[in-house]
């Protein structure tokens, strides 16, 4: 049985997170790889499951870094090797199976919809029969962090919706799940990234910075809980 979870970043700033906490706490063994430093990925069979995290890139580049990733991950899915992307990691998984990429009519940038209400998302039906949101509640408060969305395809089964852009979590067969939406979070990484992130750095750091506190609980204990059920999918913890 294979004992590791491969991670791949996309940019160094945006890490595992809440992710990594869960990895220390339960002792399991992990390969991360930094694409923006020109690293490539290995073979994922090798592995108990992927995660791909977010980053700057777009799922049409045809960069090289890019074909590589599309690659890897459509193995990964013939495989049937457990896989979760998260904001750039569902637009690239939704990519390799078919989908496409395209620009969102607004970006969706922090924790509030244009008109004040904070961002959501619903379960839908299928949603709340899925094993990544085991326990969870249908409506769940969210982070977003994206100027693209998502167009599904056959095979594709949509997991919950948002607002604005309205594809936000989604299935890929039975064994590979994208979220558009951040809950890998933890308050020390998103400090960083409101000094590094382009569109966050328009935006009030005060006010981001306590809108986050007043929820941090509640966001937390999701993260995890989702992160919790997908690494018991791949059978390196029970859960």
């Amino acid at each position: 049985m294979h004992n590791k979870l491969l991670i791949v970043q996309n940019i160094t700033h945006e890490s595992p997170g809440i992710l990594e906490d869960l990895l220390n706490e339960y002792d399991i063994a992990s390969d991360r790889f930094d694409l923006s430093s020109g690293t490539s990925l290995p073979d994922p069979t090798a592995y108990a499951g992927m995660v791909v995290l977010g980053g700057p890139q777009s799922a049409n580049d045809t960069s090289a870094p890019v074909l590589h990733e599309l690659a890897v991950i459509g193995k990964a899915l013939d495989a049937g090797v457990p896989y979760l992307g998260i904001c750039l990691g569902l637009q690239l998984l939704v990519s390799a199976a078919g989908g496409q990429v395209v620009r969102c009519q607004k970006k969706e940038i922090g924790f509030r919809e244009p008109d004040g209400e904070p961002f959501m998302v619903e379960l839908t039906a299928e949603g709340k029969q899925d094993r990544l949101f085991k326990g969870m509640p249908e409506r769940l408060r969210v982070f977003q962090l994206h100027g693209e969305t998502v167009i599904l395809t056959n095979g594709i089964t949509l997991l919950a919706t948002g607002r604005g852009c309205t594809n936000q979590i989604v299935r890929v067969g039975e064994n590979a799940w994208g979220l558009q939406c951040h809950f890998e979070m933890t308050p020390a990484m998103f400090n960083s990234w409101l000094d590094l992130d382009s569109d966050l750095i328009t935006m009030s750091k005060t006010e981001l910075l306590d809108e986050f506190d007043s929820f941090v609980d509640e966001y937390t204990t999701a993260g995890r809980e989702i992160l919790l059920n997908f690494l018991a999918f791949t059978g390196l913890i029970n859960h």
